[in-house]
């Protein structure tokens, strides 16, 4: 195995990535932390009428890791194993096999996300993808931002359905 040296920006990147993620962070609650111990019953419980559930931002978050990915090397659609894109549907059968499949594609897409930008060179972190609005790097930082959003999100429906 090569081992090469990041360009000091990728690797802030990275560890921004992570972070948000699943390492050690200052702010507390990762989002791969915020799943840790849960049910099925739980995953499922919605906050109110038309609210989401923790299963539902679970997809979505691995969705726009895959969005993310597919922006910067500029695969084509349709290769994210559920139909849909943003608020992708739930799977038919709810049990906990599927549930488990879904953290482990969550985690699948972190680990894609993370190759990607580590194998971006220095010189891309600038490149404004076709479509989109703002570089490479704003997207990356944006991404682990969204799964810090996200875990929010999770902490607050774990405390509510203790309620």
């Amino acid at each position: 195995m090569v081992t090469r040296r990041l360009d000091g920006r990728v690797k802030l990147l990275l560890e921004e990535l992570d972070q948000a993620y699943y390492s050690k962070a200052w702010h507390g609650t990762t989002l791969k932390g915020s799943l840790r111990g849960l049910r099925l019953k739980q995953v499922l419980w919605r906050p109110g009428k038309k609210r989401h559930n923790i299963w539902e931002i679970v997809l979505h978050c691995a969705y726009w890791k895959y969005a993310v990915r597919r922006r910067m090397t500029g695969e084509k659609q349709g290769s994210f194993p559920y139909k849909g894109s943003d608020w992708i549907e739930l799977p038919e059968v709810l049990d906990t096999k599927n549930w488990h499949r879904t953290v482990s594609l969550l985690h699948d897409m972190h680990l894609l996300l993370r190759e990607t930008v580590a194998d971006l060179p220095p010189s891309k972190l600038e490149y404004v993808p076709v479509r989109a609005k703002v570089p490479n790097y704003i997207t990356i930082l944006g991404i682990a931002s969204h799964d810090l959003y996200h875990t929010g999100q999770i902490q607050l429906i774990k405390k509510l359905m203790k309620k």
